[in-house]
């Protein structure tokens, strides 16, 4: 069986697409199996049950912390009787992801597997993986990540993905910052908020976050513990913890500080 543990905005999507494809698989979450709707019958909070038969096991918890209790604290699955593969998806330190090797058993498969694309890519089953682990272990999972993404980037040993991820993840914050400040300046300026961003789109300061902001679930959030706003704080602070010795991290840490401070943004009418 695989199973997706964290089914939050993205995991709920990824399980959904493996299903559709044909998979079987499960869902794990904290949460009660009532608050999934449709996708109820196949999510649960038992962490015994959902251990029994799992032979691939993907992550897409919040932080570290979740990580560690999905693996070695309150659930554990990493002793799970028939487990022989993870997938790490969510986007974690690099540093923290390499030393995984060295507290997994031998005989588990670790592939690192972050993913890039937002909520409605999940959804629509056209993630972009970045991934680290050794061929054959990403030939054997190949199957599995066609049925959520459409891009695969192989970029070296467990542990190269997820260094990969947050260095893309930084650019994405940065221009998450600079845009959200754009629009604002543009408000003062009385500019329509439609017309800049279908400028921007076609212009030298395209970028994913402006292309995509009616799309993009957090786009006009603020900062608040538990949304996307603070998950793009803590990739950033990923990206910090892996930053080469003696670099200048003036430039991410004004970023990371900037997206700190977002307010909401109500769309003007």
């Amino acid at each position: 069986m695989i199973g997706v543990a964290g089914c939050g905005r993205m995991g709920a999507g990824m399980l959904a697409a493996l299903r559709r494809n044909g998979f079987d698989a499960q869902g794990f979450d904290i949460r009660p199996p009532s608050e999934f709707g449709p996708m109820a019958p196949h999510v649960t909070n038992d962490a015994q049950a959902f251990s029994q038969d799992l032979d691939t096991l993907i992550t897409v918890v919040r932080d570290i912390a979740q990580t560690e209790d999905v693996l070695f604290g309150a659930q554990g699955f990493i002793h799970a009787k028939h487990l022989s593969r993870i997938l790490i998806c969510s986007t974690l330190s690099p540093r923290y992801t390499r030393a995984l090797r060295d507290r997994a058993p031998d005989h588990i498969s670790l592939i690192d597997a972050p993913m890039s694309g937002a909520q409605i890519a999940a959804e629509e089953a056209r993630l972009s993986f970045m991934l680290g682990g050794s061929d054959a272990s990403l030939d054997a999972a190949q199957p599995l990540l066609s049925a959520m993404g459409r891009h695969f980037h192989r970029m070296g040993q467990f542990g190269s993905g997820m260094q990969a991820k947050v260095l893309n993840n930084l650019l994405a914050a940065a221009n998450t910052a600079m845009t959200r400040l754009v629009l604002d300046w543009a408000d003062t300026a009385g500019l329509d908020e439609r017309a800049l961003l279908d400028l921007i789109h076609t212009s030298s300061g395209q970028n994913w976050f402006a292309s995509n902001f009616d799309a993009i679930e957090f786009a006009r959030g603020g900062l608040s513990p538990d949304n996307t706003i603070a998950i793009l704080v803590k990739d950033v602070e990923s990206a910090l913890d892996a930053a080469p010795d003696g670099a200048d991290t003036a430039l991410p840490e004004t970023v990371r500080d900037t997206i700190r401070m977002l307010k909401p943004r109500h769309k003007r009418v």
